[in-house]
């Protein structure tokens, strides 16, 4: 491997997290290439690690099926623009990171030019769509895969892959609940049970979380004054959607934050999430929680037709054992919400439990992520494969 060659990289992200993964990605891959440059889709991060950026990365997100009617031109006229100024730059490899809907397509019309092509976070193939596996294959030279079973699942069906670890396991260390309430000022007395509620980083996700979240904590402190609650936000835009829908909610007794999530769930005892990466964080900071979403009908009807496992959030497929309660769809009431806290409050025989696999599980993941994502893609220029 040359480390003075110039090497361009074409990479798109389409995400907050896409655009974390990305910036990272990029900083360790100039520690093997110092002349490398970047171009294609991001946000704030990746611009602030050298990347040039073609489009904002908002102009290529989409929040579901709901939002694919009105948004489906305009994507589409930029993945056709992204892809005619990559061939012209004529990169030495292209990275997808996540949004497999727009960058698996952009791929494989890239990969017919000759432009090697690497996906960075595996879709959930193995979940649901699994028809996608066949245009994967097409497009792609190698996947990177967060999760080992990923790996696993990939050589099953004759798709280069490569387990590189999770950056959010790598950034999260042994969690000290007492110094994170400190960090966040939350005054929390003894005997009082500190409750993190989590709707999502998405507005529709607020909307539809938000109400029974609420209304499950109500249910909590009417039953035990003891609770306490704290609600971060991914902005405060969407801070001011919530408050603009449900009001301050000035009887319980909650606080409102602006980020900072990830400390949250390290301050807090219990937590409530939305499906998806904030199980994940959860887990990884060792604290038990309960997992609910809701879609709306159409995607529930055209999930419900595709799926292929009976689990939800991911740490119920990295466990030895599915023990995260989820209430989807139908069963994300707030009521039910308050049921399940309870039983996790109840159940202390199942506390070592979920510590020794909590703690087992972060250290698994724990791999340096962004380093070995950079290599695997070095070695694909230079070397005989990661």
């Amino acid at each position: 491997m040359n480390s003075d060659r110039s090497v361009l990289v074409g990479i798109v992200a389409g995400e907050l997290s896409g655009d974390a993964l990305g910036s990272r990605f990029i900083s360790e891959f100039k520690t093997l290439y110092p002349n490398a440059c970047f171009i294609g889709v991001g946000g704030p991060r990746m611009r602030e690690a050298g990347c040039q950026i073609l489009y904002e990365m908002g102009e290529i997100g989409l929040m579901g099926l709901d939002d694919l009617s009105a948004r489906l031109i305009s994507i589409l006229r930029v993945r056709h623009s992204v892809y005619s100024k990559l061939v012209s730059k004529n990169p030495d490899v292209f990275i997808g990171v996540d949004v497999p809907d727009f960058n698996l397509t952009l791929a494989g019309r890239l990969k017919k030019r000759g432009i090697p092509t690497v996906h960075y976070v595996s879709p959930t193939v193995w979940a649901w769509r699994e028809y996608r596996i066949r245009k994967i294959r097409r497009a792609i030279d190698r996947m990177l895969v967060l999760f080992p079973f990923e790996a696993s699942y990939y050589k099953k069906h004759q798709v280069p892959a490569s387990f590189v670890g999770h950056p959010i396991a790598d950034q999260i260390q042994k969690p000290d609940r007492e110094q994170a309430r400190c960090r966040l000022g939350l005054d929390v007395e003894e005997g009082h049970c500190l409750l993190a509620l989590m709707p999502g980083s998405r507005s529709h996700e607020i909307l539809r979380h938000g109400k029974i979240m609420i209304e499950a904590a109500r249910l909590l402190f009417q039953s035990d004054p003891n609770f306490r609650f704290v609600l971060p936000f991914a902005s405060p835009r969407m801070r001011q959607v919530f408050h603009d829908q449900f009001g301050e909610v000035a009887d319980l007794p909650i606080m409102f934050l602006d980020g900072r999530s990830r400390e949250v769930l390290e301050a807090s005892d219990f937590a409530v999430v939305a499906s998806g990466t904030a199980s994940l964080e959860a887990a990884l900071m060792e604290r038990r929680h309960v997992v609910v979403y809701k879609v709306s009908l159409v995607t529930w009807v055209v999930f419900s037709m595709l799926r292929k496992v009976d689990y939800y959030s991911m740490p119920n497929h990295l466990l030895s054992r599915p023990a995260i309660p989820e209430l989807i769809q139908g069963r994300a009431t707030a009521e039910h919400i308050f049921e399940a806290v309870r039983k996790l409050m109840n159940d202390t025989e199942q506390v070592k439990w979920f510590e020794r696999e909590f703690r087992a599980l972060r250290h698994q993941l724990q791999t340096n992520a962004s380093q070995k994502a950079a290599r695997c893609v070095a070695d694909m220029l230079g070397r005989s494969g990661c």
